[in-house]
């Protein structure tokens, strides 16, 4: 088993780090997260540059990693506009692709995608959202709440309610493509986050807003089952989030010490500061073989859900783990520093794209369920 890239993936992730280091700079990361402002000039300068590429998955991954490693804010951002998209490649028609993806991927649209509502997130059964058929339309009422991309997106694919569950909860939804110019929708950005404030959030209210029934993606009441294989896609992505997250908050306790002990400040090179650094590194290293262990299943087409939540819950606590041991390593340097923010951003991963508690469920599930004991 060979653990390097090929050359070509190497110079991929080169090429990825020498772009974040020249665009993400510190001034625009404590800009943009001061004034929770979208940076779509660094996302169109990503897409100029081919970074931002999904015809390449390795290197889509890449530079997620290495772009969250800089700053995770500007990071996400920058690699966001795609969000959902693997709902429509994988179950839309030829026409939706043609309409929707192609624009997406040069990067001339912007999408999100919109599955939680005010009363929850993880109870995707349970959304309210409802899209009533009349003659050649769907007629959508509802909410949608904590939406990526919902103020600046053109598009929205969107889980809803299209008829009763028929005695299961997860039966009767589907996905749509909502535009988001439509009469009766109404996108509300949310501020004052504790981190990722570059990146748009918005509460999304549709009020009779009408979509042709051609915008219904795949069969109408498989949406659920829609949704669940995009999740199994998607948290591999938010895995890279946290391993550069990680990656980052351990390049930068390194340069602390660096600099610490060129001052001779003997508590940089303490036993209890490399007891610290080391469990960080461990806890990078393992994010980032088990980020790459389902990235790879993914990418040939086979994804495996237990390694996948296993990847997405262990980055997205290492990441969190990592930032706040920097902190604590740091003092009052991290304090006034880039880490702070790190340390704000670095939360999200465990609760978006399904909680640390919904990822140990979805593991213990599947076990018990291959073990034959269900």
């Amino acid at each position: 088993m060979d653990f390097d890239f090929p050359e070509e993936l190497a110079e991929t992730r080169k090429k990825i780090r020498e772009f974040g280091l020249r665009e993400l700079t510190p001034e625009l990361a404590e800009k943009y997260d001061r004034e929770e402002k979208y940076p779509n000039e660094i996302r169109k300068k990503a897409f100029e540059a081919g970074i931002i590429n999904y015809e390449n998955p390795w290197g889509m991954l890449m530079a997620i990693e290495e772009l969250c490693r800089i700053d995770p804010g500007l990071g996400i951002s920058a690699t966001v506009s795609l969000f959902g998209e693997e709902v429509i490649m994988l179950f839309g028609t030829e026409e939706q692709k043609q309409k929707y993806l192609t624009r997406v991927n040069s990067g001339e649209l912007i999408m999100g995608l919109a599955v939680t509502e005010p009363g929850g997130g993880s109870d995707v059964a349970g959304i309210k959202t409802t899209a009533t058929r009349s003659g050649d339309k769907f007629i959508i009422n509802g909410a949608k709440m904590f939406i990526t991309n919902g103020q600046i997106a053109d598009f929205i694919v969107m889980l809803v309610r299209t008829s009763p569950p028929n005695g299961k909860r997860h039966h009767g939804l589907s996905t749509v493509i909502v535009d988001t110019k439509a009469k009766g929708f109404t996108a509300n950005k949310l501020e004052g986050k504790l981190g990722v404030r570059a990146t748009n959030t918005a509460e999304l209210v549709l009020n009779n807003v009408e979509i042709p029934v051609e915008n219904l993606v795949g069969p109408e009441g498989k949406g659920f089952y829609h949704i669940m294989t995009f999740f199994n896609i998607s948290r591999v992505y938010v895995a890279a989030q946290g391993l550069g997250i990680a990656q980052g908050a351990l390049d930068r306790m390194l340069q602390y010490i660096k600099k610490a002990s060129a001052l001779g400040i003997a508590e940089a090179n303490s036993e209890s500061s490399q007891f610290i650094l080391a469990e960080v590194a461990a806890k990078v290293e393992a994010a980032r073989l088990l980020t790459y262990k389902a990235a790879s299943f993914l990418f040939q087409f086979k994804p495996d859900p237990i390694i996948t939540s296993i990847a997405k819950w262990h980055a997205a606590e290492a990441a969190v783990f990592a930032a706040e041991k920097a902190m604590e390593l740091t003092g009052t340097t991290g304090i006034t520093s880039d880490l702070e923010r790190f340390y704000r951003d670095a939360k999200i991963l465990e609760i978006w794209e399904g909680t640390s508690e919904v990822e140990k469920l979805i593991i213990a599930r599947m076990l018990t369920k291959e073990d034959g004991t269900q």
